[in-house]
């Protein structure tokens, strides 16, 4: 069976540290320039840093340079991507067509090439283009079922990699203009202002509002821990988890969870993960969960009340008396919990001044004064932040070790890894131990102190009865050395893979437009060389933008208000009143959003 690969976010150094402890196989993260979450940039220096730390533990750091460039942002590129091979970064994740006839030129280094998923890859056709071309994984599409994997797999031998948790972009990624229609940044170009998240209306051409000041395109967060399973029998290598937003404790919390399901496969990276904490999903930042994308439904996908975090469900509210509320649980509520309601048609956050058990749940005071409103009984209440569970995360002190057996020889003292890695440094030393039972305590203590490093003894074997006189210090002094030698052993004998010379293929459009997002000469002349014509560049080059496809989802807002069978043409107005119409296919069950 092949290994397989937890694929963690790293914000910053912190975030890649704490993934890597908790258990993935590999990170994604973004460099200085060019990656599609312009609020999560790292420089080389600290890149290198991680890298020298991930490869240790056969852990892979991929740098994510996924935005298009414009003609003059190539070269810039063109000497990071040196920059980021020099340092052995495993691979590099793009979108931009131009970087690949740089690769065709031999004007970028042999590093390995993964097809971000903003290069829309949802068809057998497009990822068999970028398999003959010669990326060596795709990243698929969020929306794709579970049977359209099976039949990519069936189709194509390149790597498969899949989110499997976070949030989902409700627009095909790579496709989606709405934050550079609305206010000039790019998602293309990571600066999406998440538009996704703001409040809409539903309404008719005759101007009957359907649904008002709703979220209208804010989707639950995905999650598929319960279906792993499924997607390693589909063909998935790689398992993602979304999130280089995210912080130091959702990285910990969530990597950890997914790292225990796995377990039980064969996995790329080495170590044991000491674990000091139970994980919790629900305990982390989350806007409710779904799988609907995986079993082709769309019924539980949306949440239009909030985009905030839910968290866990608590319980209902069981009564309700002058400063606060009873909650109907058996869960500890703490001071400083944060604390949600929501209702039909709003929600409602809180901070728990003070709590207190009851029979048959706890009381709870609220940091400010209550609507009474909101206050009904029955309605549920939900925990989007736990004090003391974050506290846990914060103090965790899980660690990822790679187990060593110590020798000791009469002139020798030898380390060697799980991998068979070795090192042999010689004793230098005056005389004999007149107490060898002394002497080999004081090994034996000393060379079991691995401490913060990324070690953890598990054998200490000697071979001789003639023990040499070392003071602790030294002892202490060769643990240290041997162990810096081993790190440098290991660094030093990890190679990275290398890219494939590309090919050229055949292109599965003989035309594309704005949706191509060919935003520079080089891109442009790869899809030529790929016998596509490019009609026009992308949107974010252009001025006009009438009638442009600004989303396509698989969420639809005829089905969740309407139901399918419905005729009227309906439009969806931001809060300035701008109106865009909305057009649906029904065969593929998607909706477009139009500019107006």
């Amino acid at each position: 069976m092949e290994k397989l690969e937890l694929l963690a976010p790293a914000k910053d150094y912190k975030c890649a540290l704490s993934a890597i402890n908790s258990g993935a196989d590999a990170i994604y993260i973004g460099s200085i320039n060019f990656g599609a979450r312009k609020n999560a940039s790292n420089s080389i220096e600290t890149i290198e840093k991680i890298i020298n730390y991930a490869h240790l533990f056969n852990v892979k750091v991929y740098v994510t340079l996924n935005t298009i460039l414009n003609d003059d942002e190539l070269d810039e590129c063109r000497k990071l991507i040196q920059k980021l091979y020099e340092i052995k970064t495993d691979a590099i994740i793009i979108q931009d067509f131009g970087i690949l006839t740089l690769a065709y030129e031999n004007k970028i280094p042999p590093i390995v090439l993964h097809a971000s998923t903003q290069c829309d890859n949802r068809t057998v056709e497009k990822i068999k283009f970028l398999e003959q071309i010669g990326f060596r994984r795709a990243i698929l599409a969020r929306e794709l079922p579970l049977n359209k994997i099976e039949e990519i797999r069936k189709n194509i031998n390149i790597e498969l990699e899949h989110f499997v948790h976070g949030a989902l972009c409700v627009c095909y990624s790579g496709q989606c203009y709405m934050s550079q229609y609305i206010g000039k940044r790019s998602a293309n170009k990571g600066e999406c202002a998440q538009a996704c998240r703001k409040k809409y209306s539903l309404l008719t051409k005759e101007g009957k509002y359907i649904a008002k000041n709703k979220y209208l395109l804010s989707l639950k967060d995905n999650n598929l821990s319960n279906h792993l399973d499924k997607l390693v029998k589909a063909g998935v290598i790689s398992f993602k988890i979304e999130g280089r937003l995210k912080d130091e404790n959702y990285v910990k919390n969530v990597v950890l969870y997914y790292n225990n399901l796995l377990e039980k496969y064969p996995r790329i990276s080495h170590g044991k993960i000491i674990k000091d904490f139970d994980p919790d999903l629900k305990k982390t930042f989350n806007r409710g969960f779904c799988d609907d994308y995986l079993f082709n439904k769309k019924d539980n996908i949306y949440n239009f009340i909030t985009p905030k975090s839910i968290g866990e469900e608590i319980g209902p509210i069981d009564g309700i008396f002058e400063n606060g509320l009873i909650v109907k649980t058996n869960k500890e509520i703490n001071p400083q919990d944060g604390l949600l309601i929501l209702t039909k048609d709003d929600s409602i956050g809180f901070l728990v001044n003070k709590s207190e058990k009851t029979k048959t749940g706890v009381k709870i005071y609220p940091n400010k004064k209550l609507d009474k409103s909101f206050l009904i009984k029955g309605l549920k209440i939900y925990r989007n932040s736990d004090k003391k569970f974050n506290k846990i995360l914060e103090n965790s002190k899980t660690a990822r070790k790679l187990e060593v057996d110590f020798t000791i020889n009469e002139d020798t003292l030898s380390v060697k890894d799980t991998n068979n890695n070795k090192i042999v440094l010689e004793l230098k030393y005056n005389e004999i131990a007149k107490n060898q039972d002394k002497m080999k305590e004081n090994f034996i203590k000393s060379l079991s102190k691995t401490g913060d490093s990324p070690y953890l003894t598990r054998k200490i074997e000697f071979k001789t009865d003639k023990l040499p006189f070392l003071p602790v210090s030294e002892i202490n002094e060769l643990r240290r050395e041997i162990l810096e030698k081993l790190s440098e052993k290991i660094l030093k004998n990890y190679k990275t893979k290398k890219q494939r010379p590309l090919n050229l293929a055949e292109f599965p459009e003989k035309e594309g437009n704005y949706k191509l997002n060919v935003h520079n000469k080089k891109a442009e002349e790869f899809y030529e060389l790929s016998d596509c014509k490019v009609s026009e560049r992308s949107f974010e080059s252009q001025n006009n933008h009438k009638n442009k496809e600004l989303m396509v989802t698989k969420h639809c807002l005829k089905r969740a208000f309407l139901g399918c069978k419905n005729n009227d043409e309906l439009y969806l107005e931001d809060e300035k009143g701008v109106k865009y119409p909305l057009v649906f296919n029904c065969k593929n069950c998607e909706m477009k959003i139009i500019t107006p």
